[in-house]
């Protein structure tokens, strides 16, 4: 063979070898994606991820924040409302004390004795009001079924109106203890 035969075949040959190396990367890119195209699609699946998980960790900040507010305001509304079984059953002793002062002015008792239960009693409703315990007597007042509890009518009231207190009422800061015992004019 001679140089111009072998250039003959060495041609065809090579641009045939381009035809299908130029066919097998277009396949290539056709069925496979670039690595940049690889690249940029895993840039955006973790910049997703980011933003998830930043969301996630700003709901986890303010779920926390809020169950703080809620554990502060159940502490401190336990705190308020400590005493409220206490003071419960010190109004007993109050309305002891005030049976026997009605029982003592009745009976004429001297007057050391009345002044010296007038003194404890006094002093026993300055020490539930410090504690934020205050007294319900409501005469006069609009019926209010939070604070009063209606056990009777009476006729010379006027309508939805406190007109005899039977038992007085307590209240603790803004929760009522024990209702007043009151008639309602019809």
């Amino acid at each position: 063979m001679s140089n111009q035969d072998s250039q003959e075949k060495i041609e065809p040959t090579t641009e045939e070898n381009i035809a299908e190396v130029t066919e097998n990367s277009e396949e290539q890119a056709n069925s496979e994606p670039s690595e940049v195209e690889l690249l940029q699609a895993k840039i955006s699946e973790l910049e997703t991820a980011v933003k998830q998980a930043k969301e996630g960790q700003a709901r986890a900040n303010a779920e926390s924040y809020n169950a703080q507010k809620r554990m502060e305001q159940e502490t401190t509304k336990a705190k308020k409302y400590a005493l409220q079984k206490f003071a419960k059953e010190l109004l007993e002793v109050v309305d002891n004390f005030e049976r026997a002062i009605d029982s003592a002015e009745q009976s004429g008792a001297e007057g050391a004795v009345v002044e010296g239960l007038h003194l404890t009693h006094k002093s026993l409703l300055t020490v539930l009001t410090k504690n934020g315990v205050e007294v319900v007597n409501p005469i006069g007042e609009k019926f209010n079924p939070d604070y009063h509890e209606a056990v009777g009518i009476t006729p010379n009231a006027e309508k939805d109106m406190v007109g005899v207190v039977l038992q007085k009422g307590y209240i603790l800061h803004d929760r009522s203890i024990r209702p007043a015992m009151v008639q309602v004019g019809a």
